[in-house]
């Protein structure tokens, strides 16, 4: 197993609202780095967040973001080259550009994108420009504006690499004018199929899919969970994974050594005043983390 490190990305730029910055200081009280079996490679500052939306593009934070994703992926290449897996905490979804630009410095890797949503929106259906709503059309090129190429590369991923997994916010997505996921090449596994397949077959038939590819990176977004154990998000969509659930995917995930690194988002303990849902959350990731 390849040594883990775990670099603090405490980013809210793609957001208007703030507490997920606190997710890294959070998950490594509850004694994350331990559980993992992971060092600390210390936190990567995102640079100041901007109230104002950009005029021309209806992106929040369109430049810091622009910046923010080529310094973290600097900081991840680092790791990569040193064969270690990055274990990335955020923060919003946004940082997802960075992880998988470093990824896309050094060739074909797919993504198993665990989120309770698709973040498939574009600028003019976004309510409030926030790329944590988009990273994810960014990432496979549906998206004009400078975030969908980071030095020169377009896609990030390709989507035929992409697995959507446990996504459940079809009818907010509708309602708001959303492109849809379901017009893209990407593999969606949502919510409906999970529950007609099981979560065995699901979590089998998403590996396939990446199977053939040099590695894949993981997306683990916190409001994949069910918001009945999962309350510490700022969008709640009812339904999700139970926690044995997200055990499962991620342990079948890391059995196949292919995992070149992840990231963590969205859990705000601003809404977890006791610290109990981190606690949880970190066990049952430490756990999944555990391959079988």
């Amino acid at each position: 197993m390849k040594a883990r490190t775990i670099l603090e990305a405490p980013s809210r730029l793609g957001l208007s609202s703030s507490g997920v910055e606190m997710l890294p200081k959070a998950l490594l009280a509850a004694r994350f780095a331990e559980k993992i079996g992971a060092r600390r490679g210390g936190e990567v500052p995102p640079p100041p967040h901007d109230e104002k939306v950009d005029a021309a593009t209806g992106v929040l934070n369109l430049a810091g973001i622009a910046a923010y994703t080529v310094t973290l992926a600097d900081a991840i290449d680092a790791l990569l080259a040193r064969d270690e897996m990055p274990v990335v905490l955020g923060g919003d979804c946004s940082i997802l550009l960075g992880c998988l630009l470093a990824t896309r410095r050094r060739g074909r890797f797919g993504l198993l994108f665990l989120d309770g949503h698709a973040d498939f929106f574009q600028p003019s259906a976004e309510p409030k420009g926030e790329v944590a709503s988009m990273e994810l059309a960014i990432a496979v090129g549906r998206h004009d504006t400078v975030l969908a190429r980071p030095e020169d590369h377009s896609p990030l991923v390709e989507e035929e690499d992409v697995v959507a997994f446990g996504r459940r916010d079809e009818q907010d997505s509708e309602e708001f004018g959303s492109q849809r996921i379901e017009d893209s090449g990407i593999e969606l596994i949502n919510l409906a199929r999970i529950r007609d397949i099981g979560i065995e077959a699901a979590t089998s038939q998403a590996l396939a899919r990446l199977a053939g590819l040099e590695g894949f990176w993981l997306h683990l977004d916190a409001d994949v969970l069910d918001a009945k154990i999962m309350p510490a998000v700022d969008y709640i969509v009812e339904g999700g994974l139970a926690w044995d659930e997200l055990i499962h995917v991620l342990r079948q995930a890391f059995s196949t050594e292919r995992v070149v690194g992840m990231n963590i988002t969205i859990l705000n303990p601003a809404l977890d005043k006791d610290g109990s849902i981190a606690a949880r959350f970190v066990d049952a990731v430490a756990s999944g983390m555990k391959a079988d």
